[in-house]
């Protein structure tokens, strides 16, 4: 009982600054399907990942630099669920981001990893960017924001 009190009050807090928890992947996948003419970049990170943290504030530069146009960035962790109120809550609070950010809680990767992307390993850093039917899927670290912000260019353009 305590445990189901802990994650909706953690989940309460992020929903308060704009943020989800998503405790099944089924419930987070329509993120990933929709069609229109945005163009999505989805970051998957975790506090644990050294290179995810170094890449963090591209993805938070990203989304500051393309405000009002039709660009989103979400940054879902890939936390532990244990980890939520000591590791995610705390990192969060001291970056204060103002990219969106989504927790997901499924730990089952192996039955969903492949609907992100089929070539996916799950290993982290990893990045999926998509407009309609283009889809790319990054599984590494960004060197550096212009590296990505490469990526993001060329679907502005051709919208």
């Amino acid at each position: 009982m305590r445990k189901l009190l802990f994650l909706f009050l953690f989940g309460q807090a992020l929903l308060l600054r704009g943020q989800r928890v998503y405790e099944r992947f089924s419930d987070f996948l329509p993120y990933l399907q929709q069609q229109n003419d945005t163009i999505y970049v989805v970051n998957f990170w975790a506090t644990w990942c050294a290179p995810c943290i170094e890449e963090l504030p591209y993805f938070e530069q990203l989304h500051q630099e393309y405000r009002g146009r039709k660009v989103k960035v979400l940054l879902v962790s890939m936390d532990f669920r244990k980890d939520l109120e000591s590791k995610l809550k705390p990192f969060l609070q001291r970056r204060q981001f103002s990219a969106p950010i989504a927790a997901l809680l499924d730990s089952d990767y192996d039955n969903w990893i492949e609907q992100v992307d089929p070539q996916w390993t799950g290993s982290i850093p990893a990045t999926l960017i998509f407009h309609g039917e283009k889809r790319k899927f990054i599984e590494n670290e960004f060197s550096d924001y212009a590296e990505l912000k490469k990526l993001i260019d060329p679907l502005l353009d051709s919208k």
